[in-house]
């Protein structure tokens, strides 16, 4: 099991950047593929960023070129920059852990943080 807690959301205009920060716990984390998703109120849990173990990323279209996730597996950190950001990006953003760390696809979420809020608005 990886303990998840993220941090780093708040209230940004459009066109801004934040940069998210999850923060893992547990022996597994260098060998769990991590990634991000997001929940909109009314709106389905979506994947957003995945990193497998070995560095390599996917994202889907609605975020492609704007968001990029990393990770530091010495500090046990995954990181999400979110660049030009959107109001449609507005959602609560979840870190999670999948133990197959080497694929990209499918993500098999195991461990969830408890999220962080990201508002884009004027």
């Amino acid at each position: 099991q990886v303990q998840l807690v993220e941090s780093g959301g708040g209230l940004v205009q459009p066109g801004g950047s934040l940069r998210l920060s999850c923060a893992a716990s547990g022996r597994s984390f260098s060998r769990c593929a991590m990634a991000w998703y997001r929940q909109a109120p009314g709106k389905q849990r979506e994947l957003v960023a995945v990193i497998t173990a070995g560095g390599r990323t996917n994202y889907p279209d609605s975020v492609e070129g704007r968001f990029t996730i990393s990770r530091d597996n010495a500090e046990n950190m995954v990181y999400l920059q979110m660049n030009s950001l959107k109001p449609e990006d507005t959602a609560a953003y979840y870190c999670a852990a999948d133990p197959q760390g080497w694929r990209l696809e499918p993500f098999t979420p195991r461990d969830w943080g408890r999220g962080t809020q990201v508002t884009v608005s004027s």
